[in-house]
Parts: structure tokens; C-alpha cells; sequence
């Protein structure tokens, strides 16, 4: 009987199905679902940066100095951060996707409206760009976290790297499709008209593909139980976590320069040349130029180029130290430091020179856009991390590309004598050059990062907090009155 009942076991077994994945989610929708994230990141960006590809159209437009240019940028991201902690709140506790999608909704229809704003309200263009960074922060402080509640280790950190390569991508194509759709239609407001459309469709693929993952159940334990905190336990937990707090003034230095330089490069390069003679004055309404187009696609291929590598390297380096992640990040950023500087500085000598630095330059400045993010989600446990996620959003745009686009508006006014062409272009220069300044202390905090990542590690994996028991508190009679104390201290 035995030997006859051993082969249906086996055929049991063999025909039984796959266990469920402990995300929740099939290999497949997974995969989906990282896609169309990279899709959103990707509009997100888009969105962003078409601004900066018609800045000389705007200005011409609004007839405004640089100072009010750079608080186009700083007022979208000063709405994003302030409200990051509030969606980073809502996202450690209730359904991500429904979030995101009421978020990216709000974005399209705000981007729609800031297209048909009039040239006598310029402060309309401003309050719709403010409100464009709601939708934004409603996203890109949760989407990390959910692809961390798909994959684990060397897979998180490659899909990751397919998500953020979406910045820099998204980042090119807000130049290249604001600039050549300005130049199409000799309007920029037709520029801003691209991105709503293409959002409302990614809301269809999140409500109808996208499965919200089990919060932290690829990483838990069979003898470990997560437990949801309090917010203001989760700030206590974070404030001790110095790769966190490290990584986070590392980051903000990477937001700095990128938001100066994404704003203020291709005007500047439209500046030097018109200041070199190699192309006319704009003086008419629409100034038609090359050089978001080419900026564009640097940013493109620089931004994959960079995230590639910076992975690649990383991933070697972790066989010899673990501390691979914090050393590549301050690699990249003391050495796009120079060749940021040789840029601006050689803008007026040679064009090509000044493109080939801009290649190194954000090249090593994209190394860490993915290391970044992978270092917040293995140093902070799985039911912190859309709240760390908006912390580091908050400061880092806070001290980053909130105030840096419009500071170098600030320098570059304060330091121009007249309205020439050549004080035009000097004074831009020459506030420019904090980029490179900015980029070394960012290098410093990573070096600083890496003396803390392992024991933060460490404690993560642990699903311990510095200074804090994981023990669930129950109720223990005591002089006629109940008072919760951990599990631990009555078993011992």
C-alpha cells in the first residue's frame, strides 16, 4: 500500500502549484509594476524640466530678470517638499496606489491649466507650478518604497536602478520635447501640453495593473513580527540613524548642483553664445536655439551612462568593503566637481570643450541617484520608509534645488553691472561656479556615510531601532490599574 501511495505523493507534489510569492504579487505583474513606475518617474521629470528647455521663451515672454526664472523651479519645489511628509505619512499606512493615482491626476490637470496662463499674470505661471509639486510629491516618495516590498537585495538594487534611470531620461526629454515643440508651434504654452495627457494614461495602467505588494513581507522574518509605530517614534528612530542623516546632506549637495544646472545650463549656453557671436540676439518673442536640444540629450545619455556604471562599480566593490555604496557616491561627486567647473569656465573659449565637460561632469554626478535611494531602503526598516523617503525629500530640496535655481538667479543679478550681452553672460558664469564648490561637500558627507553604513545595516536587518525593544507590550495588572511593559521583561 505504502509503495502504492508514494507515487500519487510525489505526483502531488510535483502537480502541486508555486507558492504564493510573500509580496503578494506574481514575477510578472512585479516586473509590470516596475515598469510603469519608470514610466511615471519618467513623465514626472519630463514634466519638470520642459520649463527649462523654453526658459528664454519665458523670459521673453513674462519680460522677467533671472531672479523671478529661478523661482519657477523653487516655488514646484518648495510645494513638493512640504507636503513629501505628509504623503511619505499616508504611505506607511494605507493603500500607495490609490494615493499616487489621485496625485498624478491633480498634476495632469494643473500642468494643463499652467499652459493657457496669460503674459500679464505672470504670478498664475507660479502658483500652477507650486501646485504641480502636490502630484509629484504624492508619488515619488512612495513609489520607491513598493518596489522595495517587491524585491530583495542584488534584484531591488537592478530594478531600482531601471526606476531611477528614469530621471535623467525624463530629465533630457523635458529639454527636447519643450524646445522642439516651442519650435514647432513658435509657442512654448504648447509645450507644457504634452506631459497631462501621457499622465492621465499612466493613472489608467496604476488603477487596473498595478497590485499594492505586502508592506515589508519580502524581508520578514518567520520568528519576526512588524509592527507599525507611532509617526513621532518613526522621527526618533530616524534622527539616530546617521547613514540616514548623511546619505540625506550627501543627496541634498546632488540636488543643489542638478537643480542649478537643469534650470540655468541651456540659457547659459545660449548666453555664451550670443556673447561669442556664435549666434544673433534673441530680440523677438520665441528664441530658437539648439542648446536645450543638445543639453537634452547629454542629460540623457549621461544619466543612463552614470546610474549604469555607479551600480556596476558598486556592486564589484561590495566583495572587497561594505562600504562600497557611500565611497562610489562620494567618488562621483568629488569628481564631476572639476570638470562642472572647467565647463563654465571654458563656455566662452570653446563650445566643444564645454559639451564634453558637461558629459563627465553629470556623467559622475549620476552615479548615485540609485545607490542613494538603495542605501535609504537598507538602513531604515520596512515601516519607516515613506516616511524616511519624505524626509529626504524634504531636506534635501529644502538645502538642494528649492533655493539653489533661484540663489543663482540672486548672485547672477547682484553681480551684473549693466544689461549687455557680455554682463548677461559673466554674471550667470560666475554664479554658476558654486556648483562645483557645493559638490565637493557633498563628497564629504559620503565619505562620512561610510563609517556609519555597516552598524546601521546592521540594525535594519535586525528590524531594530537604535536604543528600542522589538518587543510587543502587553497588559499586566498592576495595584488594580493595567500598564503595558514589553513581553521581555515578564518572561524574565
Amino acid at each position: 500500500v505504502s509503495s502504492q501511495q508514494q507515487p500519487c505523493r510525489r505526483r502531488t507534489a510535483e502537480g502541486a502549484e508555486p507558492a504564493e510569492p510573500a509580496s503578494g504579487v506574481s514575477p510578472v505583474r512585479a516586473l509590470l509594476t516596475v515598469f510603469i513606475l519608470c514610466y511615471i518617474n519618467l513623465l514626472n521629470y519630463m514634466d519638470r524640466f520642459t520649463v527649462a528647455g523654453v526658459l528664454p521663451d519665458i523670459e521673453n515672454y513674462f519680460l522677467i530678470d533671472d531672479s523671478k526664472s529661478g523661482l519657477l523651479q523653487t516655488v514646484f519645489i518648495c510645494s513638493y517638499m512640504f507636503l513629501a511628509p505628509f504623503f511619505g505619512y499616508l504611505g506607511d499606512r494605507h493603500n500607495r496606489k490609490y494615493i499616487m493615482s489621485a496625485g498624478i491626476t491633480f498634476w495632469s490637470v494643473v500642468t494643463l491649466a499652467s499652459s493657457f496662463t496669460p503674459r500679464e499674470h505672470f504670478w498664475a505661471l507660479l502658483l500652477t507650478r507650486g501646485l504641480v509639486g502636490v502630484g509629484e510629491a504624492s508619488y515619488s516618495t512612495i513609489a520607491p518604497t513598493i518596489i522595495a516590498d517587491l524585491y530583495v537585495g542584488g534584484r531591488r538594487t537592478n530594478m531600482l536602478s531601471v526606476f531611477y534611470f528614469a530621471i535623467p531620461v525624463g530629465s533630457g526629454l523635458g529639454y527636447i520635447v519643450g524646445s522642439q515643440v516651442s519650435n514647432v508651434t513658435k509657442d512654448w504654452h504648447y509645450a507644457l501640453r504634452v506631459t497631462p495627457a501621457l499622465g492621465l494614461f499612466a493613472v489608467l495602467l496604476l488603477l487596473f495593473v498595478v497590485q499594492e505588494p505586502k508592506r515589508g513581507a519580502v524581508e520578514a522574518r518567520p520568528d519576526h513580527h512588524l509592527r507599525q509605530t507611532s509617526w513621532i517614534k518613526d522621527l526618533q528612530a530616524l534622527s539616530k540613524n546617521c547613514s540616514f542623516l548623511l546619505s540625506t546632506l550627501g543627496f541634498t549637495a546632488v540636488a543643489f548642483v542638478t537643480g542649478s544646472l537643469a534650470l540655468w545650463a541651456p540659457t547659459f549656453l545660449l548666453r555664451a553664445a550670443v556673447f561669442t557671436k556664435e549666434r544673433p540676439p534673441c530680440t523677438e518673442g520665441h528664441c530658437a536655439s539648439s542648446d536645450s536640444l543638445i543639453f537634452g540629450a547629454i542629460t540623457c545619455v549621461t544619466g543612463v551612462l552614470g546610474v549604469f556604471s555607479g551600480v556596476q562599480v558598486s556592486r564589484k566593490l561590495r566583495s572587497r568593503t561594505p562600504r562600497a555604496d557611500p565611497l562610489v557616491c562620494a567618488a562621483g561627486l568629488l569628481l564631476s566637481a572639476p570638470f562642472l567647473y572647467l565647463a563654465i569656465v571654458f563656455a566662452e573659449l570653446s563650445t566643444t570643450a564645454t559639451y564634453v565637460f558637461i558629459f563627465l561632469g553629470e556623467t559622475f554626478l549620476s552615479m548615485n541617484w540609485a545607490i542613494v535611494a538603495d542605501i535609504l531602503l537598507y538602513v531604515v526598516v520596512p515601516t519607516r520608509r515613506s516616511t524616511a523617503e519624505a524626509l529626504q525629500i524634504v531636506v534635501s530640496h529644502l538645502l538642494g534645488d528649492a533655493g539653489s535655481p533661484y540663489l543663482i538667479g540672486v548672485v547672477s543679478d547682484s553681480l551684473r553691472r549693466n544689461d549687455s550681452f557680455m554682463w548677461q553672460f559673466r554674471s550667470l558664469q560666475l554664479s554658476l561656479l558654486l556648483c562645483s564648490f557645493v559638490a565637493v561637500v557633498g563628497g564629504a558627507f559620503f565619505l562620512a556615510t561610510a563609517l556609519f553604513i555597516e552598524r546601521d545595516r546592521d540594525r535594519a536587518e535586525k528590524h531594530v531601532a537604535a536604543g528600542e525593544t522589538d518587543d510587543e507590550p502587553i497588559v499586566v495588572p498592576k495595584s488594580g490599574r493595567s500598564t503595558r511593559v514589553p513581553v521581555s521583561s515578564v518572561l524574565i
